[in-house]
């Protein structure tokens, strides 16, 4: 279930790298039918589900469903922008694993995070883990967070030493019963047609939809 929405984004690009990847099937969903298919329980269809949304408003009946898949263990993979979605709801920090925080008048200065576009980024990745396994160090042209919260119990699997980035842009995380990984690459479609990000996607797809 791929779901997207609230951030533009190069499409064709993106949707082509989807396509290219032959092991899976997809079905496209765009907020905010996304969540309100998810509320709806659609996602039980569905192996894994994908977010390359930034979406500001979500129902409690959303927040539930969204809880809900946690306890039944299904997977989620969260990509780039997905990580300021529901800057409201406290329990979306809980699934993720982290949090970008947004300017808002409310927050002090040194709390709200930043980016960079158009940088490169040298990452290393962790050898022992599923996610990155055969990945060893590579450099993408992508856009970096910085100063934003990572959870103190995630399995950190992609780092980097950008000084305008915080250092762990990739993570397993647990809510409840289910595995999630965050990949905070994956500004562009100079990301998208790199064969290092198309093989960490997969492998990304592949480790949440095997059995635990």
């Amino acid at each position: 279930m791929l779901i997207t929405g609230g951030h533009s984004f190069d499409t064709i690009q993106f949707f082509e790298m989807f396509d290219a990847i032959e092991t899976i099937e997809y079905k496209h969903f765009q907020q905010p039918k996304a969540n309100a298919a998810i509320a709806a329980g659609r996602a039980t269809d569905f192996d894994v589900l994908v977010f390359y949304d930034m979406w500001k408003t979500i129902s409690e009946p959303e927040k539930a469903a969204y809880m809900k898949l946690t306890r039944e263990g299904k997977p989620f993979l969260f990509l780039h922008h997905s990580l300021v979605s529901y800057q409201n709801w406290p329990g979306f920090e809980k699934i993720v694993g982290g949090r970008y925080i947004e300017k808002d008048s409310g927050v002090p200065a040194a709390e709200q995070s930043n980016y960079e576009h158009d940088v490169w980024v040298y990452i290393q990745s962790s050898p022992n883990h599923p996610v990155t396994r055969g990945m060893g160090s590579f450099r993408l042209f992508d856009e970096v967070y910085g100063n934003y919260r990572v959870g103190e119990k995630v399995i950190p699997l992609l780092t980097t030493n950008h000084p305008k980035s915080t250092e762990t842009i990739g993570w397993e995380n647990r809510c409840n019963s289910s595995r999630i990984i965050y990949l905070q690459p994956g500004h562009d479609q100079r990301t998208f047609e790199t064969a290092e990000y198309r093989k960490l996607l997969q492998q990304a797809i592949h480790y949440l939809a095997a059995p635990q």
